[in-house]
């Protein structure tokens, strides 16, 4: 059975806080008839601060989308390698030991992709099959666990590699003066997470099945218009309220699966608002605590977009995990709108003696497992 190992997370090291954010707001957009509602929405989104790429100053100067999207390029490739290093060390495994990778970006644009780049740089095998996702947005976190799970259902002794980059500051647009963008402005953060899915073996969540599911009638209420100046975010009012459809979804899969999802033990959400949280907690009929891994995600980091499910869940290793065989629902929302969900139980790798001397002070501390 397939585990999802622990992530590893890596964010920028420019920082702007909340504060900050709505004083910007207010000496940029002065004049903004609905200025007052933007800054109320950006503060009610409960986010504290946010990592960027680059200087403020520069974020906010629009040197072209070519520009753009060679920092992109040029900043993946500084980054990311490290966040892999990590999440295979923490899986216990060498890029050698790598099947397929799987790279979800929605913020910027590399053919060939980044699997490419990296299956010639960090010794992965030529045979890695890759998976490259770009256009499922803030889901494609979820999508990228499922895929993975895909693959090593298909291939019960493959290992999966999971990459999420997202350089949202690249996609700042100063022209996008709507409520909608005025609100991204002040919620989207950058951030690079990884994780191993192990075909055998590792500790994390086992996964026991995936699905999916698309809110009918809904494709243009998260949107990109991709113009010359490069990705301009489309976000419909009505997206707040979406889990009033999706909740039944969940459930769904979870009674295909003989569970309850208002009865599992964890849940790892992406938490694209507070609202999403606030309506899963009041649809499943869960305490708000079940959500606070998202909710730590979205208050220090900003909506990072496919890597939030990858983040929350490093939170919950960092508290220590959970009991063993611990049930839980995994789940990203996005374009389409789209949930991809997945539901596994917690499990613990069986330790491996690290010497024969090990093993033997073992046995006879435990006799009784002699014979």
């Amino acid at each position: 059975m397939a585990t999802l190992c622990r992530p590893a997370v890596s964010v920028p090291e420019h920082v702007i806080t909340m504060q900050e954010t709505l004083d910007l707001a207010r000496s940029i957009h002065a004049d903004h008839p609905q200025l007052p509602l933007a800054l109320r929405l950006m503060e009610n989104t409960g986010v504290q601060k946010r990592h960027l790429l680059r200087p403020i100053e520069e974020t906010l100067r629009h040197d072209g989308f070519e520009v753009r999207n060679r920092i992109y390029e040029e900043e993946a490739k500084a980054r990311v390698p490290a966040v892999i290093n990590r999440a295979l060390e923490d899986a216990e495994l060498r890029a050698q030991d790598i099947d397929v990778i799987v790279y979800v970006s929605c913020t910027g644009f590399m053919m060939p992709s980044l699997t490419a780049w990296l299956i010639n740089t960090m010794d992965f095998r030529s045979d890695t099959r890759q998976i490259p996702i770009a256009q499922l947005g803030c889901a494609a976190g979820g999508a990228a666990i499922n895929r993975a799970h895909d693959f090593c259902t298909a291939y019960p002794e493959a290992n999966a590699l999971i990459v999420a980059c997202e350089f949202c500051s690249l996609c700042y647009q100063p022209t996008d003066l709507g409520v909608g963008n005025l609100l991204s402005n002040g919620l989207f953060g950058d951030g690079i997470a990884a994780a191993v899915m192990r075909g055998r073996g590792g500790t994390g969540v086992a996964l026991e099945r995936n699905g999916s599911y698309l809110v009918p009638e809904t494709v243009d209420w998260i949107a990109y218009d991709v113009r010359s100046t490069g990705f301009h975010f489309k976000l419909d009012k009505r997206v707040p309220g979406t889990m009033e459809p999706l909740a039944p979804a969940l459930m769904e899969l979870a009674g295909q699966h003989d569970w309850d999802a208002t009865d599992l033990d964890f849940y790892i959400i992406h938490a694209g608002g507070p609202r999403i949280l606030d309506d899963l907690s009041k649809y499943l009929k869960v305490p708000a605590e079940a959500f606070r891994f998202s909710r730590a995600t979205l208050t220090e980091y900003g909506n990072i977009a496919s890597a939030v499910v990858l983040d929350a869940l490093r939170r919950m290793f960092d508290e220590g995990g959970a009991e063993d065989t611990a049930r839980g629902l995994l789940a990203g929302f996005g374009p389409g709108i789209t949930a991809e969900m997945s539901l596994g139980r917690w499990t613990v790798a069986e330790r491996v003696p690290d010497t024969a001397s090990e093993l033997v002070s073992d046995l006879v501390e435990e006799p009784s497992r002699v014979g």
